[in-house]
């Protein structure tokens, strides 16, 4: 494993030294699209092995010779990639397949070693820290959280309490691989620095990756919160095995992630993804943001506390989806109008990224979920109706369950994305 992460190490430091990103700069600002880079022999083997291991995410415990088959290419050749994986903990020998009826020697079914190190996974709100380990088969353990204090207003304070975290998290465990961030908020990806955060201004400007990168001395990577959802959707969620799909938070605040023909859409640095602040009515409410009628401001959980507020329902200031449901089903007045209302908003956004870029499957998160079945029936029947039908197209919405752990799966998923190469 050592070897590995070495070889990998090296592997990203030779391409950040022999980048020519820079040389495109200019380009690229003036709207001029550089030729595609070839793939330099050195990383040929890195590459393969990225798409090996991503094989055995979506396809799960399987042979060599299974392996072999799905690839296209012969035995060996997988023996040759798996084997250093054996030799340095990743992969293990699991179930004994029998031979089939022409004979042969029984095979062996491969997959994540149980004892290879696991990833430390941080997500970073506006309120609160919690961090986890997650084993490369997307085992969750060794949780812990802080909160942060009201009155803080610096940046050094809140990476003070992160690291604490941290520390106690990979404190009783085995060494870690590295560490994956999940923020909420807008992320520079080219520095792993929090550009600013939902609803917390004391983390504005944090440069969180080379801090984590100095504290641990380990591989550190920092993303949108929405973004890394995505990418746990794709290696250990509903996203597994898809070539397109979306993922959408709904809460307090609301955000989307794009993976599009097998790659996650980031825009330039990291932008993009803030699908909560596209605009839906442009006499609208003022958003948190200054803007006025974004998606936010009619499909954020602030709207449905305001409007049963305005609507006189029962104790409105503690309103979620959940008890709303109770409402409803108990005929309080208002509740299921309310109810209705706030399908209709949410799926007015999910409807128009839909129509602009089509992933046609959608896994929602956040709070809405909380509403189960009942709540994404109604969001459904809104969105059949504002989304056009291609024939022999098939377009669904679907809940994901545990959002806390969710997105601490994304944040390792993203750490793992980078380490074994593969291709997001």
């Amino acid at each position: 494993m050592d070897s590995l992460i070495r070889r990998l190490e090296a592997h990203r430091l030779g391409e950040s030294e022999g980048s020519s990103d820079d040389r495109h700069k200019d380009e690229s600002a003036k709207g001029i699209v550089p030729a595609q880079k070839l793939i330099p022999t050195r990383t040929l083997g890195p590459a393969n092995r990225g798409r090996l291991l991503q094989a055995l995410y979506d396809i799960g415990p399987s042979s060599r010779a299974d392996l072999a088959r799905l690839a296209g290419v012969t035995r060996g050749t997988i023996g040759g990639i798996v084997q250093p994986l054996i030799d340095q903990g990743v992969l293990a020998e699991g179930e004994v397949i029998p031979p089939n009826e022409a004979g042969g020697k029984p095979a062996t079914k491969l997959w994540f070693s149980k004892d290879a190190r696991p990833i430390c996974a941080v997500l970073l709100m506006h309120d609160r820290v919690s961090a986890c380990l997650v084993s490369l088969e997307g085992k969750v353990y060794a949780q812990h959280a802080a909160d942060f204090p009201k009155n803080l207003t610096h940046p050094t304070d809140a990476f003070r309490i992160i690291s604490t975290c941290v520390e106690e998290t990979i404190a009783s465990g085995k060494p870690i691989l590295g560490i994956g961030v999940a923020v909420a908020g807008m992320i520079n990806t080219e520095t792993g620095t929090i550009v600013t955060a939902s609803l917390g201004p004391f983390l504005d400007g944090l440069p969180l990756e080379a801090e984590l990168h100095k504290r641990f001395g380990v591989t550190v990577c920092v993303d949108q919160d929405t973004r890394a959802l995505l990418v746990g959707d794709r290696w250990f969620g509903q996203g597994r095995g898809r070539r397109n799909f979306a993922s959408v938070h709904i809460g307090e605040t609301l955000g989307g992630a794009l993976y599009l023909d097998g790659h996650l859409y980031r825009g330039p640095a990291g932008a993009g993804g803030e699908i909560g602040h596209t605009t839906v009515d442009i006499k609208g409410r003022i958003c948190q943001c200054g803007r006025r009628g974004c998606w936010e401001t009619i499909a954020g959980s602030k709207w449905l506390t305001d409007e049963a507020k305005v609507r006189r329902l029962p104790q409105p200031h503690s309103l979620d989806v959940s008890r709303l449901l109770t409402l409803a089903n108990d005929d309080v007045p208002g509740a299921r109008e309310l109810l209705r209302d706030y399908a209709f908003n949410i799926s007015v956004g999910l409807a128009n990224l839909q129509q602009f870029m089509a992933p046609n499957f959608i896994v929602i998160h956040g709070d809405i979920v909380r509403g189960g079945n009942p709540m994404l029936h109604l969001i459904q029947e809104s969105f059949r109706e504002l989304v056009f039908h291609r024939p022999g197209d098939e377009i669904a919405l679907a809940f994901e369950d545990s959002e806390c752990l969710a997105a601490l799966r994304g944040a390792a998923s993203l750490l793992l994305s980078e380490l074994l190469n593969f291709v997001i």
